[in-house]
């Protein structure tokens, strides 16, 4: 497989086309045509903020939505199974029981026969692997032919620019976890377009290569013969989409939302859509996907990736402002909470290293590897202007050069900053305060950054600055709400001041200081001067990694959000009780989790008093529930140390004699591939781990039928 030069860019640009796609048909999915015509005229752009859908007071542009998060969660089983071309259905299956936390991430949970994804849950839950977990056979063939094989789809095309024989392959690999016969062949039209977009524009020429590689007798090809012929005859696509309500109508294909009627609409948009100007291409297709109705936010997602991967940036970038109210911001709840606060950069670069893999290239890693490093034209990676009474007035923009390791940088150029009015823009490292009342798809996330780790950030001033100014990092915790009512209120802390003159570069370093346990919600730079000032800041890169040495503890100025910052992969996680952390599992082993995947050697320690429960422990590097390694003290009088990978394996047991009602000192130390357990201060287990070690991840709480308690969890940074 050959990759296209601007192969990262085209990639970012299917990122940015679909999220784009989810985000304008997110807030009337479901709504039929004439709904939508009567309430909201055609989609032209985002109506987030129409009365008609906007959520009371404030309107919600950017949202947990399960189009994104099943798209670019389910490819991790890629990387997991080590980017390898034999990459089984059953292995992506595996994927599904590691990072669906059941009834709260990803998926619908519509129940056993309503839901397709979550009958396919069930089925994987129960021992059943893929692809019988999504078959016909087993779930009928109405539930095994609706949509979400399609909209989950478009990261396996990514990571096969041009080779639509492989993305087809694979898409079928992954929509038979959950779906079966006309559902994985629209899968794999869309995934062979989609990957044969990276290296043809032609649109009939992407059609005659999807319908390829399905049977030709299958209801997908005859539909998209159908549209094709139609659209030849039609000048309206209103006309197209009579004839397809009229023949592959909700009323001929049953269940919640079948595959067909919403491919029909896809192909009809992409049709119809067609202009000369890719700009035009790009917006007018996204209007007739979301104006005809349905499955709005799926189909539009489709639509905007393909064509995001066939015009790349460009396209999106010669229309409205499609850009500037995402600034690349997209949230990814699963049970690896520390990849949950990410950006269509980062995304991209992700799923972008994996088709690198697959082509036997190394992987990127602009910047050294810096968090934020803004190489991609026109990215933001998340950092927009904080607004508040004191704030001057500036904008931010991508800009080339001012860069010491790369090729671009993010410009602020601000106006009036003063003493008392600063220019202050940042990003989100953990769930940001309008996200937080979001119900439909909970976003349950981790932090990324965290006391005791080092940011470094590189910035330069322009040499047009008509004086210098003062900048320097800060981050915003989750505290105490104002005249003590527990709330969700911010608090600002702040790095060291450097004073900088026009035309200067400075590296700003800072230890983040301990937060009493309150979350960091997010991290920014601020810039303020002595005299009123004009001028530009260039922010290069702005880093932070490894793992910190942390307590993990209820914080003196209580609100909700410490608790959040736990991945709750529990049955019951309670707030009321007197101990900091009670756990309850009423079936089979829930975990507790902290962290991110940065994190590689370390040691986790708590003191936990176990309550009529089978087992209770510590876990660490956790990558899911159901990759990780684990501490454990169990009801026969044994102590495990246990590997989950694939299922359970025991790496070391020992018996040790405890009783329910006392506290144990837990402790469980990871270094390369050494793993050694403790407890009460006395070593039970020095194992080395060569059979698909895990080597990074977040640490956790593990609770197997019953209750366990503790005040306090300890991460500590450095070998054993």
């Amino acid at each position: 497989m050959t990759l296209p030069k601007d192969y990262l860019t085209r990639v970012y640009a299917g990122v940015l086309g679909k999220i784009i796609g989810v985000y304008l048909g997110r807030p009337f999915e479901g709504w039929w045509h004439d709904k939508i015509e009567r309430e909201l005229g055609e989609i032209w752009y985002y109506v987030n903020d129409k009365p008609a859908v906007a959520r009371p007071n404030k309107p919600l542009l950017v949202v947990t939505d399960d189009d994104i998060s099943g798209t670019f969660t389910f490819l991790r089983a890629m990387s997991d199974y080590g980017n390898s071309l034999d990459l089984s259905a059953q292995q992506i299956g595996q994927s599904w029981l590691n990072y669906i936390i059941e009834k709260r991430t990803i998926l619908w949970w519509g129940g056993l026969g309503n839901s397709t994804e979550h009958t396919a849950y069930l089925r994987l839950k129960q021992g059943i692997h893929a692809p019988a977990s999504g078959s016909i056979a087993l779930n009928g063939k109405v539930v095994a032919e609706q949509i979400g094989s399609q909209i989950f789809i478009d990261g396996w095309a990514m990571v096969a620019p041009g080779d639509p024989a492989l993305a087809a392959d694979l898409a079928r690999r992954a929509a038979s976890v959950s779906h079966d016969g006309e559902a994985i062949y629209g899968a794999q039209v869309i995934a062979a377009m989609e990957a044969q977009a990276f290296v043809e524009h032609d649109l009939n020429t992407l059609l005659d290569c999807g319908v390829s590689f399905i049977p030709p007798d299958s209801v997908i090809a005859g539909l998209i013969g159908d549209v094709r012929e139609w659209h030849a005859k039609d000048n309206d696509w209103r006309k197209t989409f009579k004839r397809i309500e009229k023949k592959y109508g909700y009323d001929k294909y049953g269940g919640n939302c079948h595959m067909v009627p919403n491919h029909a609409v896809i192909i009809m948009a992409l049709l119809h859509g067609e202009d000369k100007d890719p700009g035009v291409t790009f917006q007018k297709s996204l209007m007739i996907a979301n104006t005809a109705g349905w499955d709005t936010d799926c189909n539009s997602a489709n639509v905007g990736c393909l064509n995001g991967i066939r015009f790349g940036l460009e396209a999106i970038d010669r229309g409205p402002d499609w850009r500037g109210p995402v600034a690349d911001r997209l949230y990814l709840p699963t049970a690896d909470g520390g990849s949950a606060i990410t950006d269509a950069v980062q995304t991209a670069l992700s799923v972008a290293n994996v088709g690198r893999a697959l082509a036997g290239k190394k992987a990127l890693a602009p910047k050294n590897g810096a968090r934020y490093h803004f190489e991609l034209p026109g990215s933001v990676q998340g950092f927009m202007p904080e607004h508040s009474s004191d704030s001057a007035q500036f904008q931010l923009s991508n800009v080339g050069g001012h860069s010491k390791r790369g090729s671009r940088s993010l410009c602020i150029r601000y106006q009036h900053v003063t003493p008392t009015q600063s220019a202050r823009v940042a990003t989100a490292t953990f769930i940001p305060p309008e996200a937080i009342p979001i119900a439909h798809y909970q976003l349950l996330a981790c932090p990324t950054l965290y006391s005791g780790q080092t940011v470094r950030a590189w910035v330069e001033t322009d040499k047009k600055n008509d004086s210098p100014v003062t900048i320097k990092l800060y981050i915003q915790t989750y505290g105490e709400g104002v005249a003590g009512n527990v709330g969700d209120a911010l608090r600002r802390v702040y790095g060291a001041a450097q004073t900088l003159k026009p035309n200067k570069t400075a590296k700003l370093e800072w230890e983040i200081p301990d937060t009493d346990g309150e979350p960091i919600a997010e991290i920014g730079l601020e810039i303020s001067a002595q005299t009123s000032s004009d001028g530009r800041v260039y922010l290069d890169e702005l880093t932070w990694e490894g793992t910190p040495t942390v307590i993990f503890k209820r914080p003196s100025r209580e609100s909700q959000m410490w608790r959040r910052a736990f991945v709750d992969g529990i049955d019951q996680y309670d707030r009321w009780w007197n101990e900091a952390f009670r756990l309850v599992q009423n079936v089979g082993t829930g975990l507790l989790i902290q962290g991110t995947r940065d994190w590689h050697d370390y040691r986790v320690s708590s003191a936990i008093t176990p309550h009529l429960c089978q087992r209770f422990g510590v876990a660490a590097r956790v990558q899911g529930m159901a990759r990780y390694y684990a501490l454990l003290l169990c009801v026969d009088g044994g102590a495990r140390l246990v590997k989950a990978l694939d299922g359970e394996s025991v790496l070391a047991e020992a018996h040790y004699k405890w009783t329910y009602g006392k506290a144990y000192d837990l402790m469980l130390e990871v270094s390369g591939k050494r793993i050694v357990g403790s407890v009460n201060g006395k070593v039970l287990f020095d194992v080395q781990d060569d059979d698909r070690p895990l080597l990074e991840g977040a640490i956790g709480l593990v609770i197997t039928e019953g209750r366990a308690a503790t005040d306090a969890v300890m991460v500590e940074s450095g070998e054993i």
